[in-house]
């Protein structure tokens, strides 16, 4: 609501004029996608803002589908039956994955920017200034700093005192006494003094719980999900699939865990760190995959194997740097927002599942056609999922700004980027689209040399960048 108690918001516009957009529906006008459409490109404050967190976020995320990529084209070497059992194994755990992944992520994001800009709003003083009282011989004298002064001087400096010039004189002496209210900044902490987020606390706990979970399923139910899949028991894809399956759900935790602390990282604005940690661990999975799968002779148990490694290293790597930054332990279990997490975390869920179900589906269908089909589907997939997750930079961007904005109730901003980080990525999209096209065309030779493979993948890539 405005100051006038009316349900809109008041939005500036480049021509100075402005616009109420209405809260009441949660509904914005198709207009929102061409707003300042000409300022796409322009690297003002909200753009740079955009793209300093986008970039990292985008790497980070692409790091991951890259080495996965890196995988696909070692196991290629193995053979076409190596390749598709590794490929339904992998629909299978990113199936699993997947359901809990986007929700945890998203949510952890949105709540740490909330209250770390909560958090940052209440440090800044504002009401926070104290009355100071100097007693004279017959009465107490009292004066307050105005909220505007005490603001003002604060920006300049915490602690700062003010002084009146004219010292006030005492009716029965020439005694003068000194009035100086002293402006306190109650919110004023040391730069090195660890944050309380009750929300990465959270995070933490239910990334954990969820990763046992999972890795306790993929396990004991890798056979019948592989059957589920098309994989029966006389195809020559189970053995290796199953074995693959086993081993990678050992690494579930780890996922889940790397996964919600760059939720947390990304509610500071901080993608950097999780890009380091990404790409630390994702060069030790490239290391170590011809090591395991060709000196070891291990095969698609070395590639599973290499991948967990290199998760757990990155879990390590985030840990380490969270808990630099917060205290992961709460002062009680009340603290922990379980009951916010779920409640918000219902709706995601049910988009994850709907989206990822057609992708699982995909994979049975393509695994019941065969080993070479399977193959084929599967390096489409990864080279599919590598592009799209360069989209999801802006989003994490947009995340993150947006909740901040409306803790801040900076709605002018807030729908500012929104109609930024829609407009880029359409732009983002048209250029993914060339990229994946032709890239597929020219190079698909890297993931296979079987004419089969190859030949199916052409087929289908007037598709994929659509």
């Amino acid at each position: 609501m405005n100051d006038n108690g009316n349900p809109h918001l008041p939005v500036s516009m480049t021509d100075g004029s402005t616009r109420s957009w209405s809260t009441g529906k949660w509904k914005m006008p198709i207009s929102i996608f061409f707003r300042d459409a000409r300022l796409v490109f322009k690297t003002d404050a909200l753009g740079m803002e955009i793209l300093q967190i986008a970039i990292p976020a985008a790497m980070a995320l692409a790091a991951d589908p890259i080495a996965s990529l890196i995988d696909t084209a070692f196991i290629g070497r193995l053979g076409p039956v190596e390749l598709a059992a590794v490929g339904v194994s992998i629909a299978i755990f990113n199936q699993a994955s997947k359901i809990t992944i986007f929700p945890l992520v998203s949510i952890t994001t949105s709540f740490v920017a909330e209250e770390e800009t909560v958090g940052r709003l209440g440090s800044e003083p504002n009401d926070d200034v104290k009355v100071v009282k100097e007693p004279t011989k017959n009465n107490e004298l009292e004066e307050a700093v105005p909220d505007d002064v005490g603001l003002e001087k604060l920006e300049n400096g915490a602690g700062v005192s003010r002084e009146r010039k004219d010292p006030i004189q005492d009716d029965d002496s020439n005694t003068a006494m000194l009035v100086a209210p002293v402006v306190v900044d109650v919110g004023s902490k040391s730069n090195k003094e660890k944050r309380h987020i009750p929300s990465a606390s959270t995070a933490l706990v239910i990334g954990g719980i969820l990763g046992i979970l999972q890795t306790l399923f993929l396990v004991f139910g890798a056979k019948i999900l592989l059957g589920f899949m098309g994989v029966k028991s006389g195809s020559p894809m189970l053995n290796p699939a199953k074995k693959y399956l086993e081993l990678r759900a050992l690494g579930a935790p780890a996922v889940l865990l790397s996964l919600a602390m760059q939720g947390v990282f990304r509610g500071f604005k901080d993608t950097k760190t999780p890009l380091y940690a990404t790409v630390l661990g994702d060069l030790t999975n490239i290391i170590l995959d011809p090591i395991l799968i060709f000196s070891c002779h291990l095969g698609v148990s070395g590639a599973a194997i290499a991948h967990v490694l290199s998760q757990y290293l990155i879990s390590l790597i985030l840990l380490l740097g969270l808990m630099k930054q917060v205290n992961l332990l709460p002062p009680s279990m009340k603290e922990l927002q379980f009951r916010r997490f779920l409640k918000n975390g219902v709706l995601l869920l049910a988009r994850v599942i709907a989206v990822t179900f057609c992708v699982t589906l995909a994979a049975s269908m393509a695994a019941r056609l065969g080993s070479t089909p399977m193959a084929a589907f599967q390096i489409c997939l990864q080279v599919w999922m590598t592009s799209s997750l360069l989209a999801d930079g802006l989003a994490v961007a947009g995340q993150a700004i947006l909740a901040s904005a409306f803790a801040e109730k900076d709605y002018s901003k807030a729908t500012a980027a929104a109609s930024r980080v829609l407009q880029m990525g359409f732009v983002l999209g048209l250029g993914l689209a060339v990229v994946v096209g032709v890239g597929l065309r020219f190079g698909s030779g890297v993931f296979s040399k079987d004419d089969n493979v190859q030949n199916i993948i052409f087929i289908g890539i007037p598709v994929m960048p659509s």
